[in-house]
């Protein structure tokens, strides 16, 4: 397998050169396989904290990021989705009340992406893909915690600041941790509780080859290929 791994994207605020550095990226490295690392979207209009004023409510977020999924579904038609903590809120909000999940639409009717398989997790070529939301402390390494935990190779997004790959080997075999970093606009409004952090977000995504781990930085810098100056303002 030849799988392109996509960090979080958390639409509609995902950063606007992202989705195209992810398909030169497939098309590069030859892929046949899409895996998004999970929070495809954000929903901050029912978030459990504190809501920025600045952001739509519930129902024009979801028009907005229907309108930004589409998007990503036209150029990867075909693609296992991890489930993030940001998409599964509304199944979360719903148990408040005594909603059970199976009166909720399926992620793939939600978003109009009916050749998205979604779950919490999959395994391919013996490495495990998950979001990472309950992995607990992220430290440095947080994929290399989760690879302790579960003993065996993983790739995890969730931690928007982590990226890169940690090796390890014994005896017998080796194995990694990767954390794929993300696709996010930092300057977005839903974002804005990270405005004072020192490290930020990392653009960065995965691509993995027989279950061996690259990981592709995203030149975003000024003057640099993905850089938003490159590209048309989002107009949803």
């Amino acid at each position: 397998m030849r799988n392109l791994v996509i960090g979080d994207l958390h639409e509609p605020a995902s950063r606007v050169g992202y989705l195209q550095f992810c398909q030169d990226l497939y098309y590069q490295w030859d892929c046949d396989g899409v895996v998004f690392i999970g929070d495809v979207v954000d929903w901050h209009g029912i978030s459990f904290w504190a809501k920025e004023p600045e952001c739509p409510g519930p129902a024009d977020e979801y028009k907005l990021a229907k309108l930004c999924v589409r998007k990503w579904a036209k150029a990867f038609p075909k693609a296992k989705v991890c489930i993030g903590n940001h998409d599964e809120r509304p199944a979360r909000l719903a148990k408040t009340v005594n909603i059970p999940e199976f009166m909720l639409k399926p992620y793939h009717e939600l978003w109009d992406a009916p050749g998205w398989e979604w779950d919490y997790r999959f395994t391919i070529d013996g490495v495990s893909y998950r979001h990472g939301t309950k992995i607990g402390s992220s430290s440095i390494h947080p994929a290399w915690n989760l690879m302790n935990k579960i003993h065996k190779s993983c790739v995890i997004g969730h931690f928007h600041s982590r990226a890169g790959i940690k090796w390890g080997c014994n005896e017998d075999m080796r194995f990694f941790g990767a954390d794929t970093g993300c696709g996010i606009d930092e300057k977005a409004f839903q974002f804005i509780y990270g405005k004072d952090d020192p490290l930020r977000p990392f653009i960065s995504a995965l691509v993995m080859i027989d279950g061996i781990p690259y990981h592709e930085p995203c030149p975003i810098g000024r003057g640099e290929k993905y850089h938003d100056s490159r590209f048309k303002k989002r107009s949803y």
